[in-house]
Formats: structure tokens, sequence, C-alpha cells
């Protein structure tokens, strides 16, 4: 499973070197994009405090909110596994796209026709310029995984993510997967 090349709709993991950076430290990544110029991805596994009511008065369902990632964490952005119902959605890979008819996203929300088993927010995204993210996969900052999960990985994934991927990867990773986030206050 290691060593597989980045593709949009795979998941990065990142590698428990990373621990002193707080955008990416024990974070599980979905590729929504990945090409010559660059790519895009979203946190999966980092709720916020807010949820989207909080932040989008036109929503009456408190779904929550994720930290996609450092850039733009200003802007609201979505997947979900429902693009016969949003228009102008943008396909990830299996069954989960990317974006589309926010006023469309709204309106079926607030009718109960989407629920958070379709949808996922995040506030801001996880951006790396041409061949950075090739860079940090040389330095093994991050760990390439298939989406097993398909389209439910809306569902699939929490807090604990991270460390249950720690486990399915075994041998020296299953020792990280019982470590402190924050080693220092061991």
């Amino acid at each position: 499973m290691i060593g597989i090349k980045p593709n949009k709709g795979k998941l990065l993991i990142a590698e428990p070197s990373l621990t002193g950076d707080v955008s990416f430290n024990r974070s599980v990544v979905l590729l929504a994009e990945h090409n010559e110029e660059g790519s895009v991805g979203f946190i999966l596994n980092k709720p916020l405090e807010y949820n989207i009511n909080d932040l989008v008065t036109e929503i009456s369902i408190p779904l929550q909110v994720y930290n996609g990632g450092p850039v733009e964490q200003d802007n609201l952005y979505f997947i979900h596994k429902v693009p016969d119902l949003i228009d102008n959605s943008i396909e990830i890979s299996d069954g989960i796209y990317w974006g589309g008819d926010f006023e469309t996203t709204v309106q079926l929300i607030n009718e109960g026709v989407i629920t958070d088993e379709d949808i996922r927010f995040f506030l801001g995204y996880s951006g790396w310029s041409s061949l950075q993210l090739d860079q940090e996969l040389s330095s093994k900052s991050w760990i390439v995984v298939p989406n097993e999960y398909a389209s439910s990985i809306i569902q699939k994934s929490s807090i604990a993510f991270w460390k249950e991927k720690m486990v399915e990867l075994g041998g020296n990773y299953l020792i990280w997967s019982n470590a402190p986030e924050n080693p220092s206050l061991n």
C-alpha cells in the first residue's frame, strides 16, 4: 500500500514525523485534484466548533463543519455524493464530488433531502503548488493510500481516523497509533 502515487480521490495520511505542523499533524486528506499545476485536498478528520448554520444563516440544519486546510480559511467548500441533486459538481472519484450549485444545496439541506450522510463542509482547503506535494512525499511527510471507502468516506472520517489508518498500516506505524498527539506532554 505504501508507495502509491498521488491522484485525485486518494488519501494522504500524515506521517507521524509531522508533529510540529499545526495544520497537518495527524491529518487524513482527501485529494480532490492533483495535476502538473498543483494539488487540492480537504482534511477529513478535524472538526471545528462550528455548524454550517452558524456560518450560513439560510441553512436551518446544524451540520458539522471541518477544517479543510490552511488555505483560504474564510471560504466554505463542500464534498458530497449526490451529483444528481447538485448541478455543476466536479467528480473527484468513486462517487464523491466537490462543490456545485450552492443555492440548490442550501434548499435541499433545509428540505431534508441532503443529510450529513451525503455532504461534508469545510472551511479552507489544503493546497500544494506544482511539484510541492511530490517533494513532501519524497521527504516522507505523507503516505498515499487508496480511498477504500469511496463515497462513504463522508460518514467514515472522524477524529480517530488518523489513528485507525496508522493501525491499518501496521509495522512501525502501530507504535505511533497510541502515541500522544504532543509528545512533549508525555
